[in-house]
């Protein structure tokens, strides 16, 4: 665990020496409507 640890504080060191902001390429309409798809589908599971 302590390996773990470490390694991810490595990554998260080396990532904000040079951070790029996230940028949504979806419209809302295309993400509700995949949401809405897979709510459909989940309810069809049993």
């Amino acid at each position: 665990m302590p390996d773990l640890v470490a390694a991810i504080g490595e990554f998260l060191e080396a990532h904000n020496e040079d951070p790029k902001p996230f940028v949504w390429t979806a419209s809302v309409e295309a993400i509700l409507e995949k949401v809405g798809r897979c709510k459909a589908v989940l309810e069809t599971v049993h």
